[in-house]
């Protein structure tokens, strides 16, 4: 009795670590207990998104990483900016593609809240770490530039020489699964998150390709789909793209006990 009993006990334990070390190796993002909240493009509703400033602001108001979106330049360099070009938020016009990183410092960026131009330039993904990576989390996201999966190398390299690889300080995400496949294979262990476009989410794909976050439209989010996802070990993101509904959406948000906000109002969210 007393020999099986020890058998018995050596199989819970054996199984508990099974599932101790499948949750590990989904290389999740850092648990807080509570909904993360990742600062959209830095504290966007109070200085034009993608600044150095709207990341100190988001810095101060103590959120959990910074979202940065990425582009290239023509020389091959990454700066942060959604847009494909640089109409929207400076007071240029083109491609970022088609300027040097030299000739888009040269722009300065123009309030989206009231157009006004300020004194800030267009920050390199460098110059963000150099004012950042002591003591923020990143969550960076990549694309493809012109069909090619050229971004990918150099995100990592920069993460490698900040010493950011480590301690689940950055989530990597993408639209593109092949960007995020061919960051698996440079850097295994970093948490990648799969982003789906407003109204084309699939729960199925979500689901097959076991990406261990999803971010998903918050108007396709449902109780069932987080239920679904959360019972896969997969954790559910929210993004927002109607500033106008935001709030409400976020409130809707938090009963289906999703895992992190996308904010760009980030003193609401810290309230929910």
């Amino acid at each position: 009795m007393k020999k099986g009993y020890i058998i018995l006990t050596l199989l819970i334990s054996l199984g508990f670590a099974t599932i101790a070390l499948a949750i590990t190796e989904r290389n999740e993002p850092m648990a807080t207990g509570k909904p993360l909240i990742i600062a959209h493009r830095g504290a966007n509703d109070r200085f034009p998104e993608h600044t150095l400033m709207a990341y100190k602001i988001a810095s101060k108001d103590g959120v959990d990483y910074l979202e940065i979106d990425l582009r290239m330049s023509k020389d091959g360099e990454l700066v942060a900016m959604h847009d494909e070009t640089i109409n929207r938020t400076t007071n240029g016009k083109g491609r970022v593609s088609d300027y040097t990183l030299e000739e888009l410092k040269k722009f300065n960026m123009v309030s989206t809240l009231d157009h006004k131009i300020v004194a800030e330039e267009i920050p390199s993904l460098r110059e963000i770490f150099d004012s950042f990576s002591n003591t923020e989390n990143f969550y960076i996201e990549t694309r493809p530039v012109n069909h090619q999966l050229v971004m990918e190398e150099k995100v990592i390299e920069l993460l490698k020489e900040y010493h950011l690889l480590n301690d689940q300080r950055v989530v990597l995400q993408s639209f593109s699964t092949k960007s995020l496949e061919k960051i698996k294979s440079i850097a295994p262990n970093i948490p990648l998150t799969l982003l789906f476009k407003k109204g084309k989410f699939d729960l199925n794909k979500a689901i097959s390709l076991n990406f261990p976050i999803v971010g998903i439209e918050s108007s396709d989010v449902t109780h069932r789909i987080v239920e679904k996802l959360h019972n896969n070990g997969i954790k559910v993101h929210v993004y927002f793209t109607n500033k106008k509904t935001q709030k409400k959406e976020q409130t809707r948000m938090k009963e289906f006990q999703v895992d992190g906000y996308f904010t760009d109002y980030i003193l609401y969210t810290k309230e929910l």
